[in-house]
């Protein structure tokens, strides 16, 4: 039951964030998006009581079993180190952008 429910929760909201409240990098994940200004869901592994089937099913799906694990538009981006490269890399925010996660800056 938790791949599927997964899945539901990464195809229902344009960014998910799959965290745990604890973990440092999971923290700067969420951090950097905030600061972008996006619209995102957290689930936090560690405080819903299927957490670990949750995780379970996120390594079986998409080969990671670490936190934090980002999707954008249903798509995995990874973990905090892929999330923050490709915020350096000018990837993120138009990504971001055309999931409707943030407002489009006005010109």
């Amino acid at each position: 039951m938790a791949l599927p429910k997964v899945k539901e929760i990464v195809s229902s909201n344009p960014v998910v964030v799959f965290s745990k409240s604890y973990c440092p990098y999971s923290k700067a994940a969420k951090k950097l998006l905030t600061e972008i200004g996006a619209t995102f869901k957290v689930v936090e592994l560690d405080i819903e009581s299927d957490g670990s089937e949750l995780q379970a099913a996120l390594a079986e799906w998409t080969g990671q079993k670490s936190v934090p694990n980002v999707f954008i538009s249903g798509n995995r981006i990874g973990g905090c180190d892929a999330t923050t490269a490709m915020f350096k890399e000018g990837k993120l925010v138009p990504l971001l952008t055309e999931a409707g996660a943030v407002a489009q800056a006005s010109t």
